[in-house]
């Protein structure tokens, strides 16, 4: 009988001294055997901090995540998280994690809660208002070409341009392929050129 070292203290001395105290350990048992994700809600997202896509399985429980642990059958991360990504379970059930937006008002010292119609309805108007101030329909540049005599010359030059350059877009990195084609062609209505991602930075 090959027995090793570990099964040879649980058969020996582990029993006899527990047995020998008249200690109950089934109790114990059927509680270890137990997992805290039981009857729990399963459900898979992406995680949010960089480009590459991790996977995430999310276990909550009563509208509260008790669980988030890499995806193995995710194409890309196969299982695995880097630190961030594991550290998303601490985030959420963090007490002093900001749950609405704040608002600082110009001179103010000290940042108010606000709700988030106000917020996104600011946003907006602050959007339309930076927009129509700066937008230019067209500019002028110098150009060079060749006059009637075949001398070369410079000369001034308008052109269409339709474009703003009050305002500046820096994208996502957690958002997938269709998300920022609909995010680029809303930005290119604007008038937008200063447009960057964070996976570039």
């Amino acid at each position: 009988m090959n027995v090793s070292r570990r099964n040879f203290l649980k058969l020996s001395g582990g029993s006899l001294l527990l047995s020998s105290l008249s200690i109950d350990l089934a109790p114990a048992r059927s509680y270890a055997q137990t997992l805290r994700i039981k009857n729990a809600k399963e459900s898979s997202t992406i995680c949010p901090y960089c480009s590459v896509g991790c996977g995430i399985i999310v276990h909550a429980s009563d509208g509260k995540v008790i669980n988030a642990e890499g995806d193995p059958d995710h194409p890309i991360s196969e299982g695995t998280l880097c630190s961030k990504g594991a550290s998303l379970f601490q985030i959420i059930n963090n007490p002093t994690r900001v749950m609405k937006p704040r608002y600082r008002a110009p001179g103010a010292g000290e940042w108010q809660e606000v709700e988030w119609d106000w917020a996104l309805d600011e946003i907006a108007k602050r959007v339309k208002q930076t927009r129509d101030k700066t937008f230019k329909i067209s500019t002028k540049s110098k150009v060079k070409g060749k006059g009637p005599d075949g001398k070369e010359v410079e000369a001034e030059k308008e052109f269409v341009v339709n474009r703003t350059d009050g305002i500046a877009h820096v994208g996502s990195a957690a958002l997938d392929n269709e998300e920022c084609y609909m995010l680029q062609k809303l930005l290119r209505s604007w008038g937008l050129v200063y447009i960057e991602h964070q996976a570039r930075i």
